[in-house]
């Protein structure tokens, strides 16, 4: 042989060699490429792990788990079996199974090998059935999930509901899959990632006619599912549920704060989903959505309102700051305030001329339009436009005119007009505060949320200052963001608002017959502040709103009642928010003023009001 034939032999040999050795490794000694050719001929079944539970702030279960069953089933696997045995075993009509035999067959390329859900949610007495005869039935097996349930029927709308992923779902969210279950609403959206764990599954081996015959190396590949994460609320779960009692048969919402934390201590919107409701979901869904008063509608933290004259207590406090008004400062009310020649709004009857106190005290209308005119046209800033863009940053600062930043969902920011919303309908530099008087009683323009007056309630009792409220508490599972601890003060000076707050415990302790507006939320041993609203409603009778919080000093509670055509503050949202105030802080109501928690029980607007305004 010459030596170009050696050579060529000898390369010859080279590549076989390595082509043996790469082949050898392949199905020697690497088993990756092993388990990666039999990937077809194995069948993985997803483990769905157990939700994460809900406490509230006394380690109370909000929401628990229960088991359920499910029938699964893998289409490719059916063969032939006896309906009539699978639908007594199971209880359920014959239709029901053709119809899902159909549509397995209609999406069998879709579906593959895959196991899914044939039937949701069968008793307990059909799970015990089927498993015993479970052999007889190829391609159909059974899996325990859990449910949600509810120890307290405390917070519908707030815990929120979870149920099976919809199209729009799988888009936004890649690694769910079909049939899994997804927080929609409530605590239960705001905080699904913790709260869903992370799925397993089990892994089979099929032969080759297709049939499973087993676990797949004795399970040793097989993915444990991760318990979901438990989350701490701040809620009180027994006062979240007396506050839902005393606003049953009503239309509003109640909002309570501890101030020195920003943490929600109840948040009820009313009429709300029951936790029966959250439990049967599917059943009642259309139900709720086709229901005139709204329940799924959150109006604490959605509903925008006119917040009626708890305002006066920031164009107060703006006053103060801006040196337009001093705490002895006296106006004139002569059953309103004349701000043009034809045209006057109007006030109540009550003594006159009042200071500054006094008029908190007695929520005198006339007085905050006076200080409203100096805000506006008697400022060092040269005209009406700039005296009110400055009116506007303080307002701001109290947290109105956007949302708080709260880790509850759909949380709205409400509306504080604009200097240009008004050049706009009125013209530039031709709108004074006679235009805009109404803003300085809490009406016009206006709009805010409950959230945002239980917020301003807080920031008084703080004396300036307020944590954006919050509903999800720090827990060794769930570290909430640094944003729900750092304080944000108000353009107002601290010392301003002990006049305000003396206002305020005037308005409620000075008692009946000294033109005190709120002598019916005063409790015996708490020094309440609060202040009352009445907000105009174009659309009916007016709002009943009060805003309160004890005690004076070191307050542990902060309060809003807003009642849909409730009335005059006094009425209806005083007494519910001193009946919430009086149970957290003295765990009981008062032998004196059980008469007025049974009124505040048993009365309904709901009857009056049929339809939403």
């Amino acid at each position: 042989m010459n030596r170009r034939a050696i050579k060529l032999i000898a390369g010859l040999l080279l590549v076989a060699l390595i082509y043996v050795g790469r082949l050898a490794y392949i199905q020697i000694f690497n088993q990756d490429f092993t388990t990666l050719s039999q990937h077809n001929s194995l069948t993985y079944v997803d483990i769905q792990p157990p939700r994460g539970l809900i406490y509230d702030r006394n380690g109370n279960i909000l929401v628990d788990n229960k088991f359920s069953y499910d029938l699964m089933a893998t289409p490719k696997d059916i063969g032939k079996f006896d309906t009539t045995l699978f639908c007594s075993l199971l209880g359920v009509e014959r239709e029901a199974v053709e119809k899902k035999l159909e549509e397995f067959r209609r999406n069998r390329r879709r579906i593959g090998y895959q196991t899914v859900v044939m039937f949701k949610n069968i008793p307990v007495e059909s799970y015990s059935r089927f498993h015993e005869l479970r052999w007889n039935f190829q391609g159909f097996s059974l899996r325990v999930n859990t449910m949600r349930k509810y120890p307290y029927n405390a917070g519908g709308a707030l815990l929120g509901y979870i149920s099976e992923v919809s199209a729009s779902d799988l888009k936004s969210h890649p690694d769910y899959k079909q049939g899994s279950m997804i927080g929609k609403t409530g605590i239960e959206a705001v905080r699904d990632e913790e709260l869903r764990g992370k799925v397993g599954y089990s892994i089979y081996l099929r032969d080759s006619k297709n049939k499973l015959i087993g676990s797949y190396e004795e399970g040793k590949k097989d993915l444990p599912a991760v318990p979901g994460k438990d989350i701490v609320t701040t809620i009180d779960a027994y006062l979240q549920n007396y506050a839902q009692e005393l606003m049953k048969n009503k239309r509003g919402s109640l909002v309570a704060i501890e101030p020195s934390t920003g943490e929600i201590l109840t948040l009820v919107s009313s009429p709300t989903i029951s936790v029966d409701d959250l439990a049967n979901i599917g059943q009642v869904y259309s139900s709720l959505l086709a229901d005139v008063n709204r329940p799924m509608f959150n109006r604490a933290v959605q509903a925008s309102y006119p917040p009626g004259s708890v305002f006066k207590t920031v164009n107060g406090l703006i006053g103060l700051q801006e040196g337009v008004v001093t705490p002895s400062t006296r106006y004139p009310c002569h059953k309103g305030y004349n701000y043009s020649r034809t045209a006057k709004l109007g006030c109540h009857e009550h003594r006159s001329p009042l200071d500054f106190e006094e008029a908190i005290m007695m929520s005198c209308n006339a007085y905050f339009c006076y200080v409203y005119k100096d805000l506006i046209e008697n400022s060092p800033y040269g005209n009406s436009r700039a005296g009110f863009d400055k009116w506007r940053e303080y307002v701001m600062s109290f947290g109105f005119g956007s949302p708080l930043g709260s880790d509850f969902p759909y949380e709205l920011g409400g509306n504080i007009p604009s200097g240009d919303y008004f050049d706009r309908i009125y013209g530039v530099g031709s709108w004074r505060s006679s235009n805009i008087i109404s803003l300085s009683i809490g009406q016009g323009e206006i709009g805010c949320t409950p959230l945002h007056l239980a917020n301003l309630c807080a920031t008084i009792a703080n004396r300036g200052h307020y944590i954006i409220p919050h509903i999800v508490k720090d827990s060794p599972n769930i570290r909430i963001d640094d944003r729900y601890r750092e304080k944000h003060y108000t353009m107002i000076e601290e010392r301003y608002f002990d006049y305000v707050v003396e206002g305020m415990s005037m308005a409620v302790n000075s008692g009946y017959g000294s033109g005190a507006t709120a002598p019916v939320a005063a409790v015996p041993g708490l020094e309440i502040c609060g202040k009352t609203g009445t907000a105009e409603n174009p659309h009916g009778a007016e709002h009943s709103v009060f805003m309160c919080f004890a005690p004076r000093e070191n307050p542990k509670i902060a309060v809003i009642a807003y009642i849909e055509n409730g009335g005059f503050g006094a009425s209806v949202a005083a007494p519910i928010a001193s009946l919430v105030v009086e149970k957290y802080l003295n765990g009981e109501i008062s032998d004196g003023r059980k008469w007025l928690e049974n009124n505040m029980l048993n009365l309904s607007f709901m009857e009056r009001y049929g339809s939403v305004n």
